[in-house]
């Protein structure tokens, strides 16, 4: 009986440990079985704070240094985004502390004197779930899916990161200064490093939103093979605008309030043409036909061919010579990576085709033509990697559609986010670099809802 008891006992304890392995092993320990993961947010995609030094000139009286009246103790502040600019005096503030000027002797850009920026909390995904966590409701931003990366048992700062950037400044062509954007490259770079070594030296998945994916290829198109192969697991390019958009000229043309109410787009023109990223986005003119009409007046049509008179006769010639020596030989090829990508894509949704002014005045808002994309890119733009790269041998690239889902709504549509979640397991279901050598195109997954 004494021999039986102890039976029972060790059996007892056997189970018990199984038990706790299993729970482990579905538990906690999930974190580790996972490929570090980090995201890179959109335009607009995270927190920016400023500080005034006395270098500052205001725009009005009401830009005086004392707005806004709650700052932290050493002078910072939100700038983007904060809900004053939805009033039409301060809107002015926001839009001249925004402002970026091209210093041609020096070629870069730069802040408007005495104002001073950062981002808030980099390598944290904080700055990048709201873009100002009091109005949760209303600048919820990559929330959703950090939350269902959570779920799937990623912790922010063990094997999830941010890389949020001040997302005004653009990169340039070799040979021309770019000091900004081009840290960021280096501090993104730093920042997958250091998350491989974390992480038992696995490499990482990079999850990009739209402007953030042009970040990314430039960045591995930057390092060597050798870099990419031990560092980088996948490249996970969510709306990407690839050749650039035609939002972008209305944007130029008119100004844009990007949907935030109440903003007159005219205050912020001269903001938004001034943004180094902006010009980056102009439609590329190897993607869009020389023969389609982008924007059109009873005097003038232009195609993507023909941005430096756009840029004149819109009353931006400043933005001619950086485009032509910064940008253009920056977009004039997009070099395949031979990093495994997938690209996810809205489709369906009413997006800008052509822009016709009744006449030579572009402070009036246009005539719209809408045709396929995502609400803000259009479909020769998202899926520009698919004709581009199509010859191209060494370079995986999977393409899912998804019809009805707009270009934000992506980060946060549960049939969206169920999908990159569920690619995100699959990437880390896989030991190797996925040992493909030719692209694979997807079909659509969803052609309706």
């Amino acid at each position: 009986m004494k021999h039986q008891s102890i039976k029972i006992c060790v059996a007892t304890l056997i189970v018990v440990v199984m038990l706790s392995l299993m729970c482990c092993t579905n538990g906690t320990s999930t974190s580790n079985n996972l490929n570090p993961l980090i995201l890179i947010p959109g335009n607009g995609g995270n927190q920016l704070e400023a500080k005034l030094t006395t270098q500052y000139k205001p725009s009005s009286l009401i830009c005086e240094p004392w707005y806004p009246l709650f700052k932290k103790k050493n002078g910072w502040f939100r700038l983007w985004f904060d809900s004053s600019v939805l009033l039409a005096p301060f809107t002015q503030c926001f839009a001249s502390r925004m402002t970026l000027y091209y210093d041609q002797e020096l070629d870069d850009y730069f802040n408007a004197p005495g104002v001073l920026t950062r981002v808030p909390q980099f390598g944290s995904t904080y700055s990048l779930r709201y873009l100002n966590p009091r109005l949760k409701l209303v600048t919820d931003y990559m929330a959703s899916l950090v939350d269902s990366l959570e779920q799937l048992g990623y912790i922010d700062g063990k094997n999830l990161f941010g890389a949020p950037y001040d997302f005004r400044y653009g990169l340039a062509a070799p040979g021309h200064s770019s000091q900004v954007g081009s840290k960021f490259l280096n501090d993104l770079k730093n920042l997958i490093e250091k998350a491989s070594n974390s992480n038992g030296g696995k490499p990482v998945i990079l999850v990009s939103h739209s402007l953030g994916g042009l970040f990314v290829l430039e960045l591995l198109n930057r390092n060597p093979s050798s870099w990419r192969k031990k560092f980088i697991k996948h490249f996970i390019a969510l709306s990407t605008p690839w050749g650039g958009t035609i939002d972008e000229m209305f944007t130029f043309a008119s100004g844009n309030t990007l949907g935030v109410p109440l903003v007159n787009p005219l205050l912020v023109r001269n903001e938004q043409r001034s943004s180094e990223s902006n010009l980056w986005l102009l439609p590329n003119p190897k993607m869009f036909d020389i023969k389609k009409t982008l924007v059109a007046t009873p005097y003038r049509n232009y195609s993507a061919h023909d941005m430096v008179d756009f840029l004149k006769d819109i009353g931006y010639s400043e933005g001619v010579y950086p485009y032509e020596t910064r940008i253009l030989p920056l977009i004039k090829k997009i070099e395949a990576p031979n990093v495994p990508i997938t690209c996810f894509v809205g489709k369906g949704v009413k997006t800008m085709e052509e822009l016709f002014y009744r006449n030579d005045d572009f402070d009036e808002r246009p005539e719209i033509f809408y045709g396929d994309g995502d609400g803000t890119v259009n479909m020769v733009s998202l899926l520009a990697l698919e004709s581009l790269w199509k010859d191209e041998k060494n370079q995986y690239l999977k393409v899912i559609k998804i019809a009805d889902v707009s270009h934000n709504s992506i980060l946060k549509d549960k049939v969206a986010v169920d999908e990159i979640i569920g690619e995100v397991s699959r990437i880390n279901s896989h030991d190797d670099q996925l040992g493909l050598s030719k692209i694979s195109l997807a079909m659509p997954i969803y052609d309706g809802k």
